[in-house]
């Protein structure tokens, strides 16, 4: 070892005026000693690359419209792929089930009408002394239970798909509705018809999909040694259909056929030339992380836990520190002070380092 040293001494020429930490060998010496160099990489993991995405519908942007009753659909008045408002009726469904609902709601207001009037009545009485408390008591329990029932209706009524308003108007004397009307929960684009005009349906069975079409969601597979590079708001762009947005998650969950990452991008701009369901190629800007570069873990000269590699100079190499993002397969990603025109030592790293030591460097 000394003498491989001594050898190495041999062939280094000092120079007053360069940094005493700078190893100085000449091209010749560098061949001798088996030095080779190549030029550092930009790391491009994820930069200048398109990745498989997948446009979907946000969260709490979709709504199903089911039957709220058993029954026949007797008219349907939109179709896949027009605007709807939200509240605006979209559907008429008869429900014979309907019927027995609004009768059950009259015969509860009609109780609770009485028990009503049994109650006030039964009040006056008590104040004058006529009948006894308990009475009186049992009349308002009687009033409770009534006034319960008329409540459990009218909700019936209401998750069966009537309004406020058409149940308020119902009455012995006004009759029963045979039918309902259905509206759109939401405004949006009908995305699906389930069924058609005609046709007899189960309570619950879903009859249109509804869904506000911006924001719209990119769900991206990226590398998974793209993970220590992303993070949330990195712009990312759909190049071929000139829509953009920015990331608004990253996944820890590995996708376990293709070992791929993760990645949710909300598109804000474009997002009409996107529809759910398609498959496109987005690009990811790591913004200021794009200054990131790729180097042969051979380049890598470690001490401890740092490392530098040996950048080549005219006179010989100059060691620069550098700090490890992610190292995969013979390549490593580091972050370093690099304008990226430079060349490293690749080759012959420990005759450079053992010259650098003997210097002083540090």
């Amino acid at each position: 070892m000394n003498y491989f040293l001594s050898l190495i001494s041999m062939f280094v020429i000092f120079i007053g005026n360069v940094n005493a930490a700078d190893v100085l060998m000449s091209l010749a010496q560098q061949k001798s000693l088996g030095v080779v160099v190549a030029p550092v990489g930009k790391n491009n993991l994820l930069s200048s690359r398109r990745f498989p995405a997948e446009i979907v519908i946000p969260v709490g942007q979709e709504r199903i419209v089911s039957a709220p009753q058993s029954g026949l659909l007797d008219q349907m008045h939109v179709a896949a792929g027009q605007t709807v408002k939200k509240g605006q009726v979209i559907a008429h469904l008869i429900s014979p089930d309907l019927l027995g609902l609004q009768r059950d709601y009259l015969q509860a207001l009609t109780q609770k009408r009485l028990a009503t009037k049994a109650l006030a009545r039964d009040t006056e009485l008590l104040k004058d002394g006529i009948i006894a408390q308990r009475r009186h008591l049992e009349t308002e329990s009687a009033h409770d239970e009534a006034s319960a029932n008329l409540a459990q209706r009218k909700q019936a009524l209401k998750l069966a798909g009537m309004s406020d308003g058409a149940i308020s108007k119902l009455s012995p004397s006004a009759g029963m509705m045979s039918g309902l009307s259905l509206v759109a929960p939401i405004s949006g684009q009908v995305l699906e018809q389930m069924v058609t005009t005609g046709q007899r349906v189960d309570m619950a069975m879903p009859i249109y999909r509804i869904a506000k079409m911006s924001p719209l969601w990119l769900e991206i597979h990226a590398p998974l040694e793209g993970l220590p590079f992303v993070k949330e708001g990195m712009q990312v762009q759909v190049p071929k259909l000139q829509a953009s947005g920015h990331l608004i998650a990253v996944i820890r969950s590995v996708n376990k056929a293709d070992q791929t990452l993760h990645l949710r991008a909300e598109i804000t701009k474009g997002a009409e030339k996107l529809s759910p369901g398609q498959f496109v190629e987005a690009e990811i800007n790591l913004g200021g992380q794009s200054q990131y570069f790729s180097v042969p873990k051979s380049a890598l000269a470690r001490q401890g836990a740092s490392a530098l590699v040996f950048a080549q100079t005219q006179a010989g190499f100059k060691p620069i520190k550098v700090t490890i993002i992610s190292e995969q397969g013979d390549d490593a990603v580091v972050d370093a002070p690099f304008v990226g025109t430079e060349k490293i030592a690749v080759s012959g790293i420990a005759a450079i380092k053992g010259t650098w030591l003997g210097l002083g460097g540090e």
